[in-house]
């Protein structure tokens, strides 16, 4: 399934963090492109590396870089569809602190469940988990247009942000759990436990950071 956006309302105010958010996302990855390997090492995430006090500014960097074309055409695509909602609901400010307290707690969760571990990590998909948390808790009722995939076949239906989202949850659960059976804290190369944390953060912070007033007058619009 791929989100594309909220059917059920519309942002009252321009989603200027969800843009600038996604622009530097795609120029960091611009710089991927131009120094290859050797620049998505040096600021990618590993987890030893921070446990004993090195690159602790890679703790920042690695939010913005992606494996590639599909990772952050994929991210971004998610973040869009439930980041501009959820800014609406908070204010640009705090929802840029959000996404990168978000981010963070996406990261130290990886971090904890395999501190030993020398796999670089890197991508914004624990941010967006925090984005998705917030949604959840912020508008569970609202409808979602989502891709569905049958095979070769698909149709563009809309899907309550309470499954469409809820699904998604659990499959990371359930990847996790497998992952540790196999002993494989990254299994595939995905770094389930940083969704599952940057989820966490997300759905419990949400009110935190919400301005009451902004949810309240919106609330009904999909109810």
């Amino acid at each position: 399934m791929l989100p594309l956006g909220d059917a059920s309302r519309r942002p009252r105010y321009f989603p200027v963090a969800t843009i600038l958010i996604i622009a530097l996302n795609l120029v960091v990855f611009a710089l991927e492109l131009d120094g290859g390997d050797g620049f998505i090492l040096r600021w990618s995430l590993v987890p030893a590396d921070i446990v004993t006090g090195r690159h602790l500014e890679t703790i920042l960097s690695s939010m913005f870089l992606h494996e590639g074309w599909e990772h952050i055409l994929g991210n971004m695509l998610f973040l869009w569809a439930f980041g501009p909602e959820i800014e609406d609901a908070m204010g640009t400010g705090r929802y840029l602190v959000f996404y990168l307290l978000g981010g963070l707690a996406a990261t130290f969760a990886q971090i904890a469940i395999d501190p030993t571990s020398t796999v670089p990590s890197l991508g914004a998909s624990g941010a967006i988990a925090a984005v998705m948390g917030a949604f959840l808790v912020t508008y569970p009722r609202d409808r979602i247009r989502t891709v569905l995939f049958f095979g070769w076949f698909f149709r563009v239906t809309l899907v309550p942000a309470i499954v469409l989202v809820g699904l998604w949850f659990v499959s990371q659960l359930f990847s996790e759990v497998g992952s540790l059976i196999t002993a494989d804290a990254a299994a595939g190369g995905v770094a389930y436990m940083a969704h599952i944390g940057g989820f966490a953060f997300g759905a419990i912070a949400a009110r935190l950071f919400e301005r009451p007033e902004r949810v309240a007058a919106r609330r009904g619009w999909a109810e």
